[in-house]
């Protein structure tokens, strides 16, 4: 592995520590190298809180080997003040004069400005070390700020022969397709996402409560599509413990304890409504887990950026079918008896 290369790698290590925990700002680690030794490394670990520059610096014992060491970001210094100074600035200060960047940061503040700020300067820049491997991990961040929209996981289960869900349930719960392995592992997803969202049919049939109580985790905001209101109102989701929003054609709903009602025109398109709405309230990442016809929704309109689909090892022969895409596998393994498939919209 070539030298940059090992110590980009580390930064996307480091950076992956704030997994879920930095929006809105993007996942960054940084270390510090003097002959070839790492001698100080830090990532942002919550907005607000110093950027992964700042706690590489003040990880350094002897700050006397800065002007002599090079800095490496998985992400370009950032070059304005928002919550914290700009990070640029203070490696210039430190008087380090090498600068190893993973990929360039496309949020419009930033985007490239970091990099001539170093430059000017003085400093030496190296760009695009591992720069796919760089925005694929902040693939939110540049799906959020280059597409303006969130970016959008899908999530189903399905049996072996196809189907998502009966043509009938008897009780108003989920019909389980999954395992408890597969389960746990969907509510850590749901703890790395920004909201879910879910159809009127899934919550009426499911009355699901869209939390994360199998790990320890923030719960994602609940984002449900109810288009005449007819979910109960008894429901988990309405129980006022999480941050709710329900897209709906009825304006005359008010809004109570976090529980709000946004009117969207049902006969226009309204996927794209709804990633309007969520773009413009600064969510990153959406993660959808309600049925067919949601889901489908969303493929035909091609708004979605990963697929994770489970399938079981049950049978049903005749159900709801499961939603038809054309995506490019990327992961695949064995949970217990489940199947998890990642596909990625090329």
């Amino acid at each position: 592995m070539k030298i940059h290369e090992k110590y980009i790698n580390r930064c996307i290590q480091l950076a992956k520590n704030a997994e879920g925990k930095t929006y809105p700002n993007p996942l960054v680690g940084s270390v510090l190298v003097y002959k070839n030794e790492i001698i100080g490394e830090g990532w942002h670990q919550k907005a607000g809180k110093p950027h992964a520059e700042v706690n590489a610096i003040h990880s350094v014992e002897d700050k006397k080997l800065l002007k002599k060491a090079t800095i490496y970001v998985s992400l370009e210094p950032c070059s304005h003040f928002g919550k914290t100074p700009p990070c640029s600035d203070l490696i210039i200060e430190k008087g380090i004069k090498k600068v190893v960047i993973g990929t360039m940061d496309p949020f419009a503040k930033v985007a490239g400005r970091g990099i001539q700020k170093l430059m000017n300067a003085g400093c030496e820049v190296v760009l695009g070390v591992l720069e796919k491997e760089c925005q694929e991990l902040n693939k939110r961040f540049f799906t959020f700020h280059k597409k303006k929209r969130p970016y959008i996981i899908l999530k189903w289960a399905q049996t072996k022969d196809g189907f998502i869900a009966p043509l009938q349930q008897n009780e108003r719960k989920p019909v389980w397709i999954s395992n408890e392995k597969s389960k746990q592992l969907v509510h850590k997803w749901r703890s790395e996402e920004q909201a879910i969202l879910v159809g009127t049919n899934t919550a009426i049939k499911d009355n699901p409560k869209l939390n994360t109580r199998l790990v320890e985790g923030e719960n994602p905001t609940r984002i449900v599509i109810d288009r005449n209101l007819k979910i109960p109102k008894n429901s988990h989701l309405f129980d006022g413990k999480i941050s709710t929003f329900v897209f709906t054609e009825n304006s005359s709903s008010k809004n109570q304890e976090n529980l709000t009602f946004i009117p969207i025109n049902f006969e226009e398109n309204v996927p794209q409504q709804i990633c309007d709405h969520l773009y413009q309230k600064e969510f990153q990442s959406v993660i959808i887990e309600g049925g067919q016809q949601t889901l489908q929704s969303f493929i035909d309109k091609n708004l979605w950026d990963e697929a994770r689909v489970f399938t079981g090892s049950v049978f049903l022969e005749e159900g709801i079918k499961a939603p038809t895409f054309v995506g490019n596998k990327i992961a695949s393994e064995e949970i217990g008896d489940n199947n998890l498939s990642i596909y990625k919209n090329d």
